[in-house]
Parts: C-alpha cells; structure tokens; sequence
C-alpha cells in the first residue's frame, strides 16, 4: 500500500502523548475517531505492513481510504476515552461501530426528594434536582463507588420509591447487603437521610478518611500475608480513587478559581469606583495585518469567569486600511447599536483592548447611542494600565486635555489584574483564530490565481464542483476534466500549479 505523502509527514510529528486521532478520506470526510495512550504509537501501528497482511477486513478497507489524519492531544487516557465518545456521537463516522447505539458513559443519580434516597446509575442526565456524579469513563469505577456508598453507609438497592414490609418479604439485602432496611422501620427516616447525606460528601471528596482506612486495611493484609485480601482491597482502593479523587482535584480547582474571579470583580469595582460590582464584563478586541482580513471578537465573562456561550466574532466592513480605533469604532457601533434596538440586558463594563484611542473610539460610539452611564475601560497591554472611562472624554474648556485621573496600574499581586489578563487575552485569540482562520481559506482558494488562463468565473466552477481545495489537491487530471470548460490542457495545468506550491508549501506571492 502507498502511504500518502502528507500521511508520512504527519507520522514523523506524532506526540508520545494520550488524545483522540481522526482518520480522514480523501474528500476530507471523518471516517474514524479513535483514542490512544500514545498517539504516536497507536495511529503509526495502522500503517504497518504486517497490519495490512494480518488484519481484519474492515480495518483493512479503512487503511486503503486513509488520506490524511488530525490529532488532538488531551491531558489523560480518561479524558480521551470520553473525548472520543462525544465525537463519535458528533460525527458519525462509518467505521466506528463501538458507539452506534448513542450509548453514554455512566452517570451516578441520587434523587433527593424521594422518602428514601438510593444511587443508581444511568446514562443521561436531566434537568432536574437529582444529584448527578459522573461520566465515568471506567464502569467499573462507578460500579465500585455504587457498591462502597450501598455497603458502608446502609443505603438501600430496591426499586420502590417508598418500599413498606410487603417489599421485605422478598428481600435480604438487609442480611446480605448490610441494608439499614428502612421499609419496615428499622431505622428513622432522618437517620437513614445522614446516611445519605455522608454517603453524598463521600463522593464528593469530603470523607478522605473512607479511602485512608482501605489503604491501611489493604497494608495490613499484605503484612499478614493475606495477598489474595490484599489484592481486592488494592483493587477497590484503585477505583474509589478513580472514582472520586479526580472529582476532589477538579472540584477543588474550579473552587478555587470562582473564589478567586469573584474576588477580582470586587477589586474592580473599588478600583473603578463603580456602583455595583461589573459582574457581566464584555471585551474587545481587533486583529489584522496591515488592514487585510480584519475582524474584531467580543469574549464575555460572568463573575470574573469566561462564558463561551456569548462569544461573538465581527468582519470589519466599513474601515479600509489599517486603523485599530475606527476598526473598534464599528464593532461598538454595531454590538451596542443592536442591543439598544432590541432592548437587551447590557454588560456591567466593557473593556477594550488598547490605549486611550480605542477606548476614546468606544467611548463616542456609546456616547451617540445614549450609553454615557455604560462603564468603558481600556486595557494596555505594555504596563498593564486600565485607562478609565472619564480618559475618553475631553475637557470641554481644553479640547487636547482629558478629564479625570490618569491610567491605573493594577496591582500585580491583585485579583483583578488577573481577571483583566485572562478576558483580555482571550479576547486576543478568539479575534486571531479568526483571523487566521479567513487568511488561511483566502490563500488556499487563491491558489488557483496562479493557474495562468483562468477567470473569476472559472475558478468558483472548479471550487464549486470539489467543494474545497484539499479536494482539489487531490483530484486527478481525468477527475478535473469532469468540470464543465475544463478540458485536458487546463486540466493539466490546474494539476501542476498545485503540485507546484503543494510540494514548496510555499503561498502564492499575493493573495
């Protein structure tokens, strides 16, 4: 079998790390999401001689339709596994099968409001008060942690939503499970709902303790030489962990930075001396090269933390050149001049990217729209200076002059200093993906402005009929010819211009 070119390349790249790997066609189509615990090894393997002689059938039959591939690298084997899910589900390629029949990764569910709650796994979370733990990647580990909760803390198994004596008579989990057995009133309903409520800080990570008596448990086994004990404690230690620890890091982390966004939207309000703390914070930002491909991005933030949600992405369309403040001028115009129409909650502050041009550029722009009460800051990058809204106005008795205080430096070791760095540089690269994602597109499809011969009308025939220029690129002189004008010796020059510049992976000399 021959490997494609790009294929090669990519293999040498690959990173000895976990994530996800897509195996594309040569129509640029998914046809395969898989995982891996070294994506170097794991997407080269497929590539092996011996895997084409030795493999399956529709392995085999992936392998010839193999053009390219993507990979994403993720932190660890756990998120991968639940990385690949998501994006078989997405996708739909046709050679996963695993994950066909939409099934989901395990959740644990305890409903509050029942008499007498109990866990029970199931794969979907609903918009209700239950209380959910989950997904879990391993089963097994929420099986484990299931069975702990039941066993340690007396919980009930049985499916009744408030079991009485007739449910008892058919059951012995109160012998064989260590049941507290509620339904015939062996314990108070308040007692039984401690239980619950301990089981409950358990899984949330609260109960440490739980996890530190298996441990020396488990030790104490092996010291008596009771290896097969021991063992099952190991074993059970490993999947409680599994199960709850990575729950106590990421829990703790995300504690921690709400704790600490929350704190820098009360620092913001002191130092901007404003009335209520800025809990909605827009931000601005533009990027461009020398006024081409111009665009600006608005990221927001609730409570100090980002709310991807209510991103929004601006093409420029009035300013030619390369002019930051009219560029920003435009974005405020149209972002607020919509609000305003459709009489839409507003932010606590916007912040603008920049020195005391964008934030004047700005500050006019809500001005004309009636938002003189709006809070306007800039940000500047160089010293980490915040330029107050009153710096946007000018003294009316001396135009060059501007009103109020000067710049303020936020403290460095502060909260919102930190705040303002995180939207701000975020606010930087949604509006440079953005950016490079429309430059990128512009090169590729001007690649066929090098082709001498062709017109606007012929060129968006071509891209018409391919879709793309990676399908393009790959297309065959015969396949080519199929469009409409297109005959053998345009064909074979459209060929050799791209092999061309494929080959340099060089850009055309103007786009």
């Amino acid at each position: 079998m021959k490997i494609p070119d790009v294929v090669k390349k990519k293999l040498q790249m690959l990173p000895h790390e976990p994530g996800v790997y897509f195996m594309r066609d040569r129509h640029g189509k998914i046809i395969y999401v898989g995982k891996a615990t070294s994506l170097r090894n794991r997407v080269r393997s497929y590539f092996r001689q011996g895997t084409l002689r030795s493999a399956e059938p529709k392995l085999r039959g992936l392998i010839r339709q193999i053009a390219d591939f993507d990979v994403l690298v993720l932190r660890n084997d756990a998120e991968a596994t639940l990385t690949e899910g998501r994006l078989i589900k997405e996708y739909r390629p046709r050679y996963n099968v695993l994950f066909r029949d939409d099934k989901r990764f395990l959740l644990l569910r305890v409903d509050p409001a029942e008499p007498f709650p109990r866990f029970t796994t199931v794969r979907l979370r609903k918009s209700d008060q239950a209380i959910y733990f989950g997904p879990y990647a391993n089963s097994a580990a929420a099986y484990a942690a299931k069975e702990y909760v039941e066993k340690t803390f007396g919980l009930r198994v049985c499916r009744p939503r408030e079991p009485g004596p007739e449910d008892h008579r058919h059951c012995l989990n109160d012998v064989i499970r260590f049941c507290t057995a509620p339904c015939i009133a062996r314990i108070t309903p308040a007692a039984y709902r401690a239980r619950v409520d301990e089981a409950l800080a358990f899984m949330r990570g609260e109960r440490p303790e739980h996890l530190q008596a298996i441990q020396a448990a488990m030790e104490e086994a092996a010291a008596a030489r009771d290896f097969e004990r021991a063992a099952a404690l190991r074993d059970t230690l490993f999947l409680l962990k599994d199960a709850v620890k990575r729950r106590i890091r990421g829990t703790k982390s995300l504690e921690l930075k709400t704790d600490e966004a929350r704190a820098g939207v009360r620092e913001l309000q002191t130092i901007l001396d404003l009335a209520t703390p800025p809990r909605v914070i827009e931000t601005y930002d533009i990027s461009n090269i020398s006024g081409t491909f111009a665009v600006g991005s608005m990221v927001c933030a609730v409570d100090g933390m980002p709310q991807r949600n209510r991103y929004r992405l601006f093409r420029i369309k009035t300013v030619e050149g390369s002019d930051d403040p009219r560029m920003m001028a435009e974005v405020i115009r149209r972002r607020y001049g919509r609000l305003v129409a459709e009489k839409a909650a507003l932010p606590d502050l916007v912040i603008v990217d920049g020195g005391i041009t964008q934030l004047r550029a700005a500050r006019a722009e809500l001005d004309a729209l009636g938002l003189q009460a709006l809070p306007a800051v800039g940000l500047a990058k160089r010293f980490e200076e915040l330029y107050p809204m009153d710096l946007a106005r000018e003294d009316p008795d001396h135009p060059c002059e501007p009103v109020g205080r000067g710049p303020i430096q936020l403290p460095a070791d502060g909260h919102a200093i930190k705040i303002c760095k995180r939207i701000r540089d975020e606010a930087h690269r949604f509006a440079l993906t953005y950016h490079r994602r429309l430059r990128l597109k512009k090169m590729r499809e001007s690649l066929l402005d090098e082709v001498p011969g062709i017109g606007a009308k012929r060129k968006q025939q071509v891209l018409g009929h391919f879709g793309s220029v990676a399908r393009l690129r790959r297309a065959s002189v015969e396949e080519l010819q199929a469009v409409p004008g297109v005959g053998p010796a345009m064909a074979g020059l459209i060929k050799e211009t791209l092999s061309h510049y494929s080959t340099r992976r060089a850009a055309p000399p103007e786009l």
